[in-house]
């Protein structure tokens, strides 16, 4: 290549970036200002959903044909990171949106996305994801919970563990055995209401972290739903989950790229004003080696995650990989990145005077829901060797 010769490297489209600035400012004045309330009180960050509601960012992936902004896997993906940037509990409404609403989006009928994408795309509804329960966490095709058809209704009997912002969505998404002879080809997909006879909550669990967002034991005590609202065909349930946290581990990935990032901005903010031996800290060496390392990892983590979005959005053949290896590529380096961060910090960064604890304890579960990174090693494992073994 010639001197001075330039050639085109990847950035993203023009309208992606307003989607970043319109987020981010949206975030810095209205959802940055509650994020330490929301995790020292627990209690669900609704002037943080209002700011989002009100901006159309807390369900940006739904099309415009039924009421949505119609964004696309990218642009939802930056919006998240942008929200979690500023507070994680707050990025679970448009990433536990789009994950409850996934299967109808996936397998739904024209029927069925209207009636519920609609007010959900209004905010007027929120949804949430029912799999895992007690004895089926990462073995979901275990699960216990089941549905039985009696004439044109289901009747679902069953507990849902581990559900994010239960018992604030008005909508769910539950996976129930309707076949208890085909293993996972023996699992429905069905949306519940809230308010139908026989949907009850468990108490708020006492997490570690993301601590505004709910999470709750879903009961399902012979609730009577009609067939209509099965998502897809009966034994189609566990395919359907799947194919959902393909597309939905991109979600997780971005959220942990937006923790990583406001950990990484407000360190450098921090390293830049203290001084310590006459000069600021900023400028030892070792500090800059912390700060290279963790712009290194963040960077390689967002990268890896908006190929995994494109992806998505085209809905490739290898979404499956991408989707797992940006979910654990990013989620890992959003706990080194955070826990560097603190470390910046000195004993200012173990207080809860300051954000960055608050942001090494919400990166912790970014490893662990939608599959453990245990669980997404397998899967690329499996990908990698089809095929060959």
């Amino acid at each position: 290549m010639a001197a001075g010769e330039s050639f085109d490297v990847y950035r993203l489209p023009e309208e992606h970036l307003a989607i970043r600035d319109a987020v981010r400012e949206v975030c810095t004045a209205k959802v940055a200002p509650h994020a330490a309330e929301a995790d020292e009180t627990g209690e669900f960050p609704k002037a943080s959903y209002d700011a989002l509601r009100a901006a159309d960012f807390h369900a940006p992936h739904i099309p415009e044909e039924y009421g949505g902004a119609g964004a696309d896997a990218l642009a939802t993906a930056i919006v998240i990171e942008e929200v979690a940037r500023a507070c994680a509990s707050s990025s679970l409404i448009p990433a536990v949106n789009k994950l409850g609403t996934m299967p109808l989006l996936l397998s739904g009928s024209e029927e069925l996305k209207r009636r519920y994408l609609t007010p959900v795309a209004a905010g007027e509804a929120m949804f949430s994801y029912c799999l895992s329960e007690p004895e089926a966490g990462s073995d979901a095709a275990s699960m216990t919970t089941r549905a039985v058809r009696d004439g044109d209704h289901w009747v679902l009997n069953g507990v849902k563990r581990w559900i994010t912002n239960a018992g604030v969505s008005e909508f769910y998404t539950v996976f129930a055995v309707t076949d208890p002879s085909a293993r996972s080809r023996g699992i429905s997909a069905f949306v519940v209401e809230k308010s139908d006879a026989g949907v009850s909550f468990g108490a708020p669990e006492k997490k570690l972290g993301i601590k505004g967002s709910p999470t709750r034991e879903v009961y399902l005590d012979n609730v009577r739903i009609p067939a209509d609202r099965m998502i897809g065909a009966e034994g189609t349930g566990f395919a359907t989950a799947m194919k959902t946290l393909d597309h939905t581990r991109v979600t997780i990935a971005a959220q942990a790229v937006g923790i990583a990032q406001g950990a990484l901005d407000y360190a450098k903010g921090y390293v830049a004003e203290r001084r310590q031996f006459g000069k600021a800290v900023a400028e030892f060496q070792g500090i800059q080696f912390m700060l290279a390392d963790m712009g290194m990892k963040l960077e390689a983590a967002r990268q890896l995650t908006y190929a995994a979005a494109g992806k998505s959005e085209r809905g490739d053949a290898d979404l499956t990989y991408f989707g797992a290896a940006a979910k654990c590529f990013a989620s890992d380096a959003a706990m080194e990145i955070t826990t560097d961060a603190v470390q910046l910090l000195g004993g200012y960064g173990y207080t809860r005077d300051y954000p960055v604890e608050r942001m090494m304890r919400d990166a912790k579960i970014t490893q662990i829901y939608e599959g453990t990174n245990q669980v997404q090693r397998i899967v690329m494992a499996r990908q990698l060797l089809a095929g060959v073994v």
